[in-house]
């Protein structure tokens, strides 16, 4: 991303790029200013861990730093694999200061370019513009892939969103039941990684704020229920149940299709969506379906997806039942732990039992 100036304590304009400068020869760091500072902000340091320190305390990042090789405390070397382990620092550009028999060295280690000693200044003008050039052509890019990365994220968030509000309007729901469920499922997740649970640093790696996303398709499939059976006043029987499971399957089919028209097939996005669509009628003790899995061989994303769905169709009416009282859903919901639900969700539930409450009466 661009970096347009360093720390307001260098006073200079904010649309001046600057240059950190790192050698332990005091007339090399004038001479280098010297040659710089009519284009640059030039900002110098004595040894790699003095630079360091600088790149600690600068608000935006030089565009380039001009490293001395060998230096006391820490050579130039040992500054740039530190600057290389570090997120923050391993995108600035290095150009090495060099004797003529270092410069193979100097780009084997991950320099950019090199500049050698006794400095011209016309060549140090022109590497140092070069290098700059090249950081401002890659900032660009980056930023314009990230808007248009933004830009698709959004309306594909949007569009599953709309197909999400569909079902729900054609099962007589009015979309609200899609916004209930993700946010117990929010709830969820935020008090499981509050406490530090066996979960929380699975979740951490699941982007939970995209399973929070992915709920809204947890009922895609049932665009393929005939009426007659999705709108139903009453229990179905046998017959009409199977047809009904097949949700999860229809529902597996259509992501399926999405991940083949997106251009990252590994979207985390569209794999929690393609868990919590297939697997979010399975049960922790084996029963449910489409598959009979068993215990964490059903997705995390699909096992928050079964509690937060289950609960909201105890305590809400549908057109088959009438609300159950949030007392009644939750022993419904205790009395599931490690048959129909992960145990460790269903203490969860408990002791976040008031913020379901709230969600429900908030979001009818």
């Amino acid at each position: 991303m661009p970096e347009e100036k360093v720390q307001n304590r260098y006073g200079l304009s904010p649309r001046v790029p600057s240059v950190l400068v790192v050698d332990d020869v005091e007339m090399n760091r004038m001479i280098l200013e010297e040659i710089l500072k009519d284009d640059y902000t030039v900002v110098t340091a004595e040894n790699g861990k003095k630079a360091l320190e600088e790149l600690g305390r600068m608000q935006v990042f030089p565009k380039i730093i001009l490293l001395d090789v060998f230096m006391p405390e820490m050579n130039g070397y040992q500054m740039l694999e530190a600057m290389k382990a570090d997120e923050n620092y391993k995108r600035i550009p290095v150009i090495f200061i060099t004797t003529s028999d270092s410069e193979s060295e100097a780009l084997a280690a991950g320099a950019v370019d090199f500049i050698s000693k006794p400095f011209l200044p016309e060549i140090v003008k022109l590497r140092v513009r070069n290098q700059v050039e090249l950081k401002n052509y890659s900032d660009n890019l980056e930023q314009m892939v990230a808007e248009k990365t933004a830009e698709a994220t959004s309306t594909l968030d949007n569009t599953l969103q709309a197909i999400a509000n569909i079902i729900e309007y054609r099962n007589l729901e009015s979309g609200s039941h899609v916004k209930r469920t993700q946010y117990f499922c929010k709830a969820l997740i935020d008090y499981l990684m509050e406490v530090n649970s066996p979960y929380g640093e699975e979740l951490r790696k699941m982007e939970p704020d995209i399973i929070v996303k992915a709920m809204a398709l947890h009922d895609v499939g049932k665009i393929g229920i005939p009426d007659k059976i999705l709108l139903k006043p009453g229990r179905l029987d046998p017959d009409e149940y199977e047809i009904m499971k097949t949700h999860t399957t229809v529902g597996r089919k259509i992501i399926e299709e999405m991940m083949k028209a997106v251009v990252d097939k590994n979207s985390i996005y569209l794999r929690h969506c393609y868990d919590i669509a297939y697997s979010h009628h399975e049960r922790f003790d084996g029963n449910g379906y489409p598959q009979g899995l068993k215990g964490t061989a059903i997705s995390l994303a699909a096992r928050l997806a079964s509690l937060s769905d289950v609960y909201d169709a105890l305590v809400c009416a549908r057109v088959y039942k009438s609300a159950m009282s949030y007392e009644e859903a939750l022993k419904i919901i205790t009395d599931g732990r490690g048959t129909q639900f992960d145990p460790v969700l269903t203490d969860a539930v408990v002791q976040i039992q008031d913020r379901f409450k709230e969600i429900s009466q908030q979001n009818k």
